[in-house]
């Protein structure tokens, strides 16, 4: 299995590229605009950009999900959960919670992770040649090293009027049921580090586990 992190020091933000040495297929995860250090390292390694997804829709950067997308022939896969306020505004393929889709061996599972967004997603990796344990958890703005997304930006930053409520409830009930049901050893490989307004005690190393 190829793995590769990007992180943007300007935006606190992290994407994440995985990829299937054995096919030569790989995803990249919550791509920024400038799509061509993706497309660089995917050449290096002899990869093909086969599947772009993101964990949420982002509100602090632009997304270079179309443009990768597009450039490479790549499956664009994005959420269709949250409801119809919710929904992206441009064709993709939808991803709802329990689906399952294959990059070369890696077997991705799609888990709706509400709280921070209600659309949010987060994708658990299985290595397939290694075995059926899931070995890596992305979870976009789900959870970080050391903290979970906060439920009331969408009232500080979007003009919603008590949506922290509901987030708050629905957060509880994604950590209970989609985070802390994981084996302790999956790694956890979150959207954003420290200085991410996203949080609001995010650590400064780039990765945990559930245990941990």
């Amino acid at each position: 299995m190829f793995f590769e992190r990007f992180y943007n020091t300007d935006l606190a933000q992290a994407s994440y590229m995985i990829g299937c040495q054995k096919t030569g297929e790989c995803l990249v995860i919550d791509p920024v605009r400038d799509v061509q250090p993706y497309l660089d390292r995917a050449a290096r390694e002899k990869l093909r950009v086969t599947h772009v997804t993101e964990t949420h829709i982002h509100a602090d950067y632009l997304s270079g999900s179309r443009e990768l997308a597009a450039r490479t022939g790549a499956r664009l896969l994005l959420s269709a959960e949250g409801g119809p306020d919710w929904t992206y505004g441009f064709q993709a393929e939808p991803l709802r919670h329990g689906d399952t889709f294959m990059v070369g061996n890696l077997r991705l599972e799609v888990r709706h992770t509400p709280g921070h967004t209600p659309e949010s997603l987060s994708f658990l990796v299985t290595d397939t040649p290694r075995g059926d344990t899931p070995v890596m958890y992305f979870t976009g703005d789900f959870t970080f090293v050391g903290d979970i997304g906060r439920p009331d930006l969408l009232d500080e930053a979007a003009g919603g009027e008590d949506t922290r409520f509901t987030g708050a409830r629905q957060m509880f009930a994604s950590l209970r049921d989609q985070f802390l049901t994981l084996p302790d050893g999956v790694q956890v490989w979150p959207g954003h580090g420290a200085g991410s307004a996203c949080g609001k005690a995010l650590g400064a190393v780039p990765t945990t586990t559930v245990g941990y």
